[in-house]
């Protein structure tokens, strides 16, 4: 195939798809409709024009017929006056209307024949109306259906993919969802393990170890001296030593497993 008709194939085409698009079914079934009644109307015009026509030549053969009765009458009464010539000229005007009327008879006979066709067409052309007139009702309800069904179709198809979206929408949402609490999980887990003081100490390792003896030093040396205290206020209690004093800044609960343990004892 060449350029050309390629190209003349790609245009006739691209009309085609316009035409198609731009086409309404139920303008072209009226239209349709409308053309074979404008034909029935042409038809029955015709009808009427021949039915004219022949009582227009039913006429004129009446007025031969009623000719030839006077030419008839004139040829007798010229035998009863014995003008044979008269009788003559009225019986050849007779015989010339009668060949007039067999004429007027075989065209009045071609146009009724012509009339009965018609008129037959007319009968077939009125059913065949009739049956389009309810198909092409039917066909517009039929149209209207399926334009009606493809319109849902279509609405569906785009309610799914919308539904697609929005389910992939929410499928991210619950991924970056749980990413987020699985970064809040994992930095609380740091926040307890103290990961993040020590990243924001200047303290390397070396010295928060010296720093956690020294504390365990600190504390040791102080429990050593709470000892030494209570073997004195032991020993004051044995003598009989002062009265006993309440420290205002003791802690109650310190207090308390104290005086338990005086108790036990």
């Amino acid at each position: 195939m060449g350029v050309l008709s390629r190209l003349s194939y790609v245009v006739r085409s691209k009309l085609n798809a316009l035409v198609n698009r731009a086409e309404n079914p139920h303008e072209t079934l009226d239209y349709s409709y409308e053309q074979m009644r404008d034909e029935l109307q042409d038809v029955k015009q015709g009808i009427a024009d021949l039915t004219t026509q022949k009582k227009r030549l039913e006429k004129q053969k009446q007025r031969l017929e009623r000719n030839v009765e006077k030419h008839n009458d004139q040829a007798r009464q010229a035998v009863n006056q014995d003008r044979e010539d008269l009788a003559r000229r009225a019986l050849e005007k007779k015989k010339t209307k009668m060949t007039q009327i067999e004429e007027l008879e075989t065209q009045i006979d071609s146009l009724q024949g012509q009339q009965d066709q018609l008129v037959e067409q007319k009968n077939k052309l009125e059913q065949r109306i009739e049956e389009f007139r309810t198909k092409k009702e039917t066909m517009k309800a039929q149209h209207d259906a399926a334009e009606a069904s493809a319109r849902v179709s279509e609405a569906i198809t785009g309610a799914g993919d919308e539904m697609a979206d929005v389910s992939r929408a929410i499928e991210r949402a619950e991924a970056q969802t749980e990413e987020m609490e699985a970064r809040s999980e994992a930095l609380d887990e740091l926040q307890e393990t103290g990961a993040f003081d020590d990243a924001l100490s200047d303290q390397d390792a070396l010295d928060r170890e010296l720093a956690e003896v020294q504390t365990e030093g600190e504390v040791e040396a102080e429990l050593e001296t709470l000892r030494a205290e209570v073997g004195d206020d032991d020993g004051d209690a044995g003598n009989g030593g002062g009265d006993e004093s309440v420290d205002a800044d003791a802690d109650p609960d310190i207090e308390e497993e104290l005086e338990e343990l005086k108790d036990g004892t």
